[in-house]
């Protein structure tokens, strides 16, 4: 499985997001999602990945996280 299809299936299940409504270029914004939400997701994901995101970070699409989730992990 692909760190996007990981991050995909997270976004899915903790804000009840339709699969097929998340692709790499989907915003967050496009997503339904506020400055809040991407906090709590990015502390999710930290724990999933086992990394550290630095909250500072320019993410504003999917593939913005994925990106830096993958940098993380090298």
């Amino acid at each position: 499985m692909s760190t996007f299809d990981d991050v995909a299936a997270v976004l899915s299940e903790s804000k009840g997001i339709a699969l097929d409504r998340i692709t790499p270029e989907s915003t967050f914004a496009d997503l339904g999602l506020d400055s809040l939400d991407t906090m709590d997701l990015l502390m999710t994901f930290e724990d999933k990945f086992k990394i550290t995101l630095d909250f500072n970070l320019e993410i504003k699409k999917v593939s913005d996280l994925v990106g830096f989730i993958d940098e993380s992990k090298k």
